[in-house]
């Protein structure tokens, strides 16, 4: 994929499920090419006739916004329905159509699916539609576009990197540390993206996790080859300078960006919504086999409740634990 050097390519990192004890750890990118007197605008104000960052007054437009504020109560007929229009819609907006969730997991990140097929509780799960309304996504996504080419911008990609259970307890057991895990699957896909997206200019901004101020040692690490440069070191952001003779890449760990930076909303949306597939698929095997099995979001307490309720009353479901529970 070939981008015009006059635009800066920015680029939104963010993810979904650190924390919980059960289930995947997905971390996505969505990456614009954007006219650099654009940089710091609030682009949430400029394409203000297409999305929203609440859900007040959305007249049809899409919510982007920080996934927990976008997905909707338990208790509703489609909790999804937000994370899913954004998705789908800012894919269309690329010319893909997934109509399952298998689908979708091709678009944002092929080379994990062989992984996925090897768990009981995919499988054939991933078969199941979307819940979209085909007609309202074209109209969402045809304004969402129209908003970009009046600003002089344009989508460029959506990718993801899922870490399915087995395959972080496989990471953990060799670093044994969970930060260098998230980190090095953060830096394959700024890799994916930076071969997949020619251009001079990048400025990544990627939500940062926790207290940790300084990336210079992993970041030359990852770039040895590139001259650094720390921008700055605070509080609430860390900011670097990657520089070789062919292009400029700028590198933003920021407190709280997915409210902040709408490329970084976006991201958090899709690592949440894919998030949420796979986990409906994990509650759609086990609740289907175990009368009064209530389905987890797979958190710690929730997540140990049901483990603790699958093991009591469900002694006749094998699973391998090692696909199902975190080693941390």
């Amino acid at each position: 994929m070939q981008e015009s050097d006059e635009n800066t390519i920015l680029i939104g990192i963010d993810e979904a499920g650190v924390g919980p004890l059960l289930g995947p750890l997905v971390i996505s990118a969505t990456a614009f090419s954007i006219p650099r007197q654009l940089l710091k605008a609030d682009l949430w104000q400029k394409f203000s006739d297409s999305v929203r960052k609440s859900k007040k007054s959305l007249a049809g437009r899409i919510l982007i916004t920080d996934s927990k504020k976008a997905l909707g109560a338990k208790t509703s007929a489609n909790p999804k329905k937000h994370l899913e229009k954004a998705v789908l819609a800012s894919l269309l907006s690329l010319g893909k159509t997934p109509a399952t969730t298998k689908q979708l997991l091709s678009e944002l990140f092929p080379n994990c699916l062989p992984r996925l097929n090897n768990y009981d509780w995919y499988g054939k799960n991933l078969d199941c539609k979307l819940r979209h309304n085909a007609d309202e996504i074209s109209i969402c996504s045809q304004a969402f576009a129209d908003s970009m080419a009046k600003n002089q911008t344009s989508m460029l990609l959506m990718k993801s990197v899922c870490l399915d259970v087995a395959y972080y307890n496989e990471m953990i057991e060799k670093v044994r540390n969970k930060s260098t895990v998230i980190f090095s699957a953060l830096c394959g896909l700024i890799y994916d993206i930076l071969k997949n997206i020619k251009n001079q200019n990048y400025q990544f901004v990627i939500d940062r996790q926790g207290g940790r101020t300084k990336y210079t040692q992993p970041l030359r690490k990852m770039f040895p080859e590139m001259s650094l440069k720390v921008i700055t070191e605070e509080k609430n952001i860390s900011s670097y300078e990657l520089t070789d003779s062919q292009r400029t890449i700028r590198l933003h760990f920021l407190v709280k960006a997915d409210s902040k930076q709408l490329p970084v909303s976006l991201a958090s949306m899709v690592s949440k919504f894919v998030r949420e597939l796979l986990m409906d698929c994990i509650n759609r095997y086990f609740t289907s086999q175990c009368d009064g099995l209530k389905p987890t979001a797979g958190y710690w307490t929730d997540g140990t409740r049901f483990v603790e309720e699958l093991n009591s009353r469900a002694g006749h479901i094998e699973y391998d634990r090692n696909r199902l529970i975190r080693s941390r």
